[in-house]
C-alpha cells in the first residue's frame, strides 16, 4: 500500500466515475483528473477530487511520480480508450492494474499493464487478461481463458473455461460465451446473446436468434 503511486484519472465520464469509486475504495491516493471538457474549471473539484485540467496538464507532472488511470470507456466501434493507453505509455507514463475489494481473482490469474477488474468481478486460475482491458461489473471469467489486450467484458458478462478473445472486442452485458471458443479481433458478442460457435474478427453475433453481421469502425 505505501509503495503506491498517486493516480491521476484520464476521463471524466461514467466509466471514470466507476473507476473512481474503486480506487477510493482500494485505497489509493487520488491526485486529481484531467479531461478537455473541464479544462475552463481548472482548480475547481470533480466527484471531490481536484481538477488538473485538460490533458495538457500531465506536461507538469513526472511520469515516474504518478501512475494514470484509463477512464475512457470502451464502445462498439471506437478506438479513443486504445490511443490514449498508447499516447501515455509512450510518453513513459504507466497504468496500474485496478482491482475492486469486491471483486475474486485467483492467484495463477496474470493481468496485464492497466487491466481493470471492476465490483463482483470472478476471474479464475489460469486466466490471462491484456492489456488495458476491462472485466466489468459481476463479469465472470472462467479457468484457462486468454484475453487479448483492450477487451472490453461487460457487466454480467460470461466466459466459460477456455474460451481465447482477441485484441479489440467486446464482450456484451449478460452475454455468455461456451467454453472452448474463439471470438476473433474486434468482434462483438451482443448483449444477452449465448454463444455457441467460434465468431471471425470484426463479426458481430446479437440477438435472440444469434444473428451475424459486420462490426461498426470508427471513422
Amino acid at each position: 500500500m505505501n509503495n503506491r503511486k498517486p493516480l491521476v484519472i484520464l476521463g471524466a465520464g461514467g466509466h471514470a466515475k466507476v473507476l473512481l469509486s474503486l480506487v477510493t475504495s482500494a485505497g489509493f491516493d487520488v491526485l486529481g483528473v484531467c479531461d478537455p471538457l473541464l479544462e475552463d474549471q481548472i482548480g475547481g473539484q470533480w466527484r471531490g477530487i481536484s481538477i488538473l485540467g485538460g490533458d495538457a496538464a500531465l506536461d507538469a507532472l513526472d511520469p515516474g511520480a504518478i501512475e494514470l488511470v484509463n477512464g475512457i470507456g470502451q464502445l462498439v466501434g471506437a478506438s479513443g480508450r486504445h490511443k490514449i493507453f498508447q499516447r501515455m505509455k509512450e510518453r513513459g507514463y504507466r497504468f496500474p492494474v485496478l482491482l475492486h475489494p469486491t471483486a475474486w481473482v485467483d492467484a495463477t490469474a496474470h493481468l496485464h499493464e492497466g487491466v481493470q477488474v471492476m465490483a463482483g468481478a470472478i476471474i479464475q486460475a489460469d486466466v490471462v487478461v491484456g492489456a488495458n482491458s476491462i472485466i466489468n461489473t459481476r463479469a465472470g471469467i472462467d479457468h484457462d481463458c486468454c484475453l487479448g489486450e483492450d477487451v472490453h467484458v461487460a457487466p454480467g458478462a460470461t466466459l466459460c473455461g477456455g474460451v481465447q478473445v482477441s485484441d479489440g472486442a467486446f464482450i456484451g452485458s449478460g452475454a455468455t460465451v461456451i467454453q472452448g471458443l474463439k471470438v476473433g479481433m474486434e468482434a462483438v458478442v451482443g448483449a444477452g446473446t449465448v454463444l455457441t460457435k467460434d465468431l471471425s474478427a470484426r463479426q458481430v453475433m446479437y440477438g435472440p436468434s444469434a444473428r451475424k453481421k459486420d462490426a461498426p469502425k470508427e471513422d
